[in-house]
């Protein structure tokens, strides 16, 4: 009995180190191949800062991209969708995903397209993560977790929020079921890119400054609960009008070409008509200048049309920062009236929207910690809480299977709307 048992600590220390040995790399070279992305994204963006008529060339962008996707005959390609299905039904996910997602996204970006980087890191590591796996030759079961880690890892170098990764890889395919064998992997990934990301000089500052951080108390606890409330909703209109948009497209317009051609012509007619480029790209620049102090009362619902114009047509990109975007300007023009901090309301929205828009709870905690610190943290907890609960079943990605009831402790097994 004694040798058997003797065997089992054997045999799981050895798939410990197994595992520790794969994550590494993986952190490694996906790591690698993140930073190169973060430095495409931030050339393209730099660019098209010192260049802003780049803009112009939005139509002759998003064909290219339509065009490069056709050649590789990957015109049908699901994006994020199918890295939630490789982890959760063994789907195979194919290399060439990887350069096409690369390049496609710098192009979006360079062009002036509204969309982030982060969604565009979990098809860029999960398809270099499952071609090592096929590589190596893993089985199913472990297949679906190196794919974990490539996404915590590339999520983690491009985002600098190492245990958000790891959480958000192990929560965002299946909600309410935690993939927790993942967690030393997924983990030690997103650790290891996240410190390669350093050595490049990536992620020099932590997150967000925010001025001033609301007391715990009974007011604060009503005043947060509200913002919540908002927020759901808020969460609800980005996902729907998301998922409305393509569908859009493909009824009056036939044709992925058309539709691209479309898609960035009403986009260079909305910036034409804003008269700026602070809804085109991710964004970054602009979150900061609201958490300062700026309120720009229509920048929420301008950067849902803007993204939903620009991904919904075809371009290529992340929904993550969009989503925070929105998150920020709605609690920046909200939670003011509800008589909390400037800034705070803002952390509180980009935390929030994001909680209900893509249904991981513990990853938007976790999100919170890492971008503004552990000040105000069960105020956090308590507005993605109540986004995650009055979200409903809405989520950014088709594929997420939402396993159990939101308001019932009850089995329900159903993707999200």
């Amino acid at each position: 009995m004694e040798r058997e048992q003797m065997h089992t600590h054997v045999q799981e220390g050895l798939i410990f180190l197994k595992w520790v040995l794969y994550a590494c790399s993986i952190g490694l070279l996906v790591g690698a191949v993140a930073i190169a992305f973060h430095y495409g994204i931030d050339w393209a963006a730099e660019l098209r800062g010192e260049y802003p008529r780049v803009v112009w060339l939005l139509p002759a962008g998003g064909v290219s991209i339509v065009l490069l996707y056709r050649i590789c005959g990957m015109e049908r390609d699901r994006g994020t969708n199918l890295v939630l299905v490789a982890v959760r039904e063994a789907e195979p996910l194919k290399l060439r995903t990887a350069p096409l997602i690369f390049l496609s996204t710098i192009i979006t970006h360079l062009v002036g397209g509204s969309a982030g980087r982060e969604g565009a890191a979990l098809q860029l590591g999960g398809s270099l993560a499952a071609f090592v796996g096929r590589k190596i030759r893993l089985d199913a079961k472990d297949s679906r977790m190196m794919v974990m880690c490539g996404m915590a890892a590339a999520f983690s170098a491009l985002f600098g929020t190492p245990l958000t990764a790891a959480i958000f890889a192990m929560e965002v395919v299946s909600v309410g079921v935690m993939y927790y064998a993942a967690m030393v992997p997924c983990v030690t990934a997103a650790l290891v890119s996240f410190q390669l990301a350093k050595l490049c000089g990536l992620h020099m500052e932590d997150g967000y400054d925010i001025t001033q951080v609301a007391e715990l108390s009974p007011v604060s606890m009503v005043q947060t609960a509200a913002l919540g409330l908002l927020c759901a909703l808020v969460s609800i209109l980005f996902c729907k009008v998301m998922h409305a948009a393509p569908h859009l497209y493909q009824k009056y317009f036939p044709g992925t070409l058309l539709r691209v051609t479309v898609g960035a012509l009403l986009v260079l007619a909305l910036t034409v008509a804003v008269g700026n480029q602070d809804y085109n790209g991710a964004g970054d620049a602009v979150i900061r200048r609201m958490l300062a102090g700026e309120t720009i009362p229509e920048a929420f619902l301008l950067k849902i049309l803007f993204t939903a114009l620009t991904l919904g047509a075809g371009f290529r990109g992340g929904e993550i920062v969009p989503v925070l975007f929105t998150g920020c300007a709605f609690g920046t023009l909200v939670g003011p009236l509800l008589g909390l901090p400037h800034s705070f309301s803002g952390a509180l929205g980009m935390a929030a929207v994001f909680c209900g828009a893509t249904n991981c709870l513990l990853s938007s905690l976790m999100l919170a910690f890492e971008l503004f610190g552990g000040g105000g943290l069960p105020l956090y907890a308590l507005c993605c809480g109540v986004s995650y609960m009055l979200s409903g079943y809405y989520g950014l990605y088709s594929e997420q299977k939402i396993v159990y009831s939101k308001f019932k402790t009850e089995w329900i097994d159903k993707k999200a709307k």
